[in-house]
């Protein structure tokens, strides 16, 4: 089997990936592919053809839909938890909050970005990575569906883990020509191949990691890196030409504290759980009626442009002679009965293929969380409205729920990097977690809300920090401002006294 052999799994969905991709990339993207998405009419020439599809117009109702789903997951920023201290695991976590990919992106727009490929194609990985030359630290490379092309998982020592990621990437060697690099298609290979056990630290004898029980396998991580390159050597100096082929450059083991890694460090992100299995598109549906639609629109266009302008027409006319049409010349024929008049449209035929579009326009409103369907003139309360959207609220809460979660695997991964325990699952959500938003009430707490929490605080059935996520949750409490520094606030506005007031009578003093 070749190394950029394909995942059964991921040849089914390519397309679907794609088709997103272009729905989402607008108008250029979809009229590019021609008659992927907009099929040629019977008997139609190239040229006809162009035109038919220059005219369409394509309404992307599932980009806007998009937009508004990320809008409102980060209508709140994201959430981490991480070990206190500036120094030691504490400091490497805050930086990488503060630059996840060692290209100062923080976690937060890394997560954004995550957020977004979930939601157009259903389908993302993070490899967590350490870099040993400059910076000693831990970061993250995120990859698209697209460059996910093989995967494999294994029994290994009683759980299913990944034994086999291939990952496809593009390299530039900018050392011939800076000013036109040549890129190199370059496929990482990551594998957890047995081992055998290592020496023991103290004694020098062979031992086995301290996770493993008495007749587990010892396994390691290792890279391979796989580029496609011409057969033969190529001239120093010149670009490569000819035939190409697959060739193995690369082999890695990555260590940790002197060991091998006893896992691959990658996390699966999907809009439902964090498995390697393939999702579904989360916006597959409205995908398929905005096509839908942008094929009504060709078709709808290409008969206003035959029909809508009137076209004159005579009978009883010599044929050789030319009529012009205007309010400056007349036309007179000898012929006896000799008529002219105007073929005008007057069928239904148009305002059928109207209500298909009404109809498609309507239906991505209800699939796209109504953010499209025009407002209602009568009032609607927030309850209503709230109750209205109830169920595409539970979309977004689940992609949420599930992105915070893979999520905080990467933190477990960053953490595990930089501290002593033996597997990454021995960190727990006491240590580190991701949470993203998963309220999306655009209503706010109410006065009786507020009245009923600060009756439970003062009855002692919520503690004051409890009080205060609550406020901050209801959009009380400004988003960034911490417990501390709340309590501060509220002491200090007790110990300022009123100024007195500044009468009109002392400024005659």
């Amino acid at each position: 089997m070749p190394v950029n052999s394909t995942h059964p799994d991921y040849d089914a969905n390519l397309n679907a990936w794609q088709r997103a991709r272009d729905v989402f990339a607008g108008e250029d993207a979809v009229k590019v592919a021609g008659e992927k998405y907009l099929p040629r009419l019977d008997a139609q020439d190239d040229t006809e053809y162009r035109a038919y599809k220059n005219r369409a117009s394509f309404f992307n109702a599932s980009a806007r839909t998009a937009d508004g789903f990320v809008g409102l997951i980060f209508r709140r920023d994201p959430a981490f938890k991480l070990p206190n201290g500036k120094n030691g695991v504490g400091g490497a976590l805050t930086g990488f909050v503060e630059d996840a990919d060692m290209l100062g992106t923080t976690l937060a727009a890394f997560s954004k970005k995550l957020v977004s490929e979930i939601i157009n194609v259903g389908r993302a990985g993070t490899l967590i990575d350490w870099n040993q030359d400059v910076e000693q630290r831990a970061y993250a490379v995120a990859y698209k569906a697209e460059d996910i092309i093989n995967w494999h998982t294994e029994r290994v020592n009683g759980r299913n883990v990944l034994t086999l990621l291939v990952l496809k990437e593009v390299v530039s060697d900018n050392l011939i020509d800076p000013f036109e690099p040549e890129t190199v298609e370059q496929l990482r290979v990551l594998k957890l191949v047995p081992s055998t056990t290592t020496p023991n630290a103290e004694d020098g004898s062979r031992g086995r990691s301290p996770h493993l029980n008495q007749g587990q396998q010892e396994w390691q991580y290792v890279v391979e890196i796989w580029q496609f390159l011409p057969d033969g050597n190529t001239p120093s100096g010149t670009k490569s030409r000819g035939k190409r082929r697959w060739k193995l450059v690369e082999t890695i083991t990555p260590l940790r504290l002197g060991k091998p890694l006893p896992l691959i460090p990658f996390v699966f992100h999907g809009p439902r759980h964090s498995l390697p299995d393939v999702d579904k598109i989360p916006l597959d549906d409205i995908i398929a009626v905005n096509l839908d639609h942008y094929r009504l629109n060709a078709d709808y266009k290409h008969g206003m442009h035959f029909t809508a302008l009137p076209t004159a027409w005579v009978s009883g006319f010599d044929k050789s002679s030319s009529l012009r049409i205007g309010s400056s010349t007349a036309w007179v024929s000898e012929t006896v009965g000799a008529t002219a008049g105007y073929l005008e449209f007057h069928g239904q035929g148009l305002s059928t293929f109207e209500r298909a579009m009404d109809r498609d326009e309507q239906l991505m409103a209800v699939l796209g969380t109504r953010m499209l369907e025009s407002k209602k003139k009568v009032g609607e309360t927030a309850a209503a409205i709230e109750l209205r959207q109830s169920g595409e609220n539970s979309i977004l809460n689940t992609v949420s729920l599930s992105i915070s979660s893979s999520l905080t695997q990467v933190l477990r991964w960053v953490y595990w990097w930089n501290s002593t325990e033996p597997i990454p699952d021995d960190i727990g959500p006491d240590l580190v977690l991701a949470t993203l938003n998963t309220d999306f009430s655009i209503t706010g707490m109410s006065p009786q809300e507020i009245t009923a929490l600060v009756a439970a605080w003062q009855a002692g059935a919520i503690s004051q920090a409890t009080l205060f996520d609550l406020f901050r949750a209801g959009e009380v409490i400004a988003p960034g401002r911490t417990n501390e520094e709340e309590v501060r606030l509220l002491a200090q506005g007790k110990t300022e006294t009123p100024k007195k007031p500044v009468l009109a009578t002392d400024f005659h003093r």
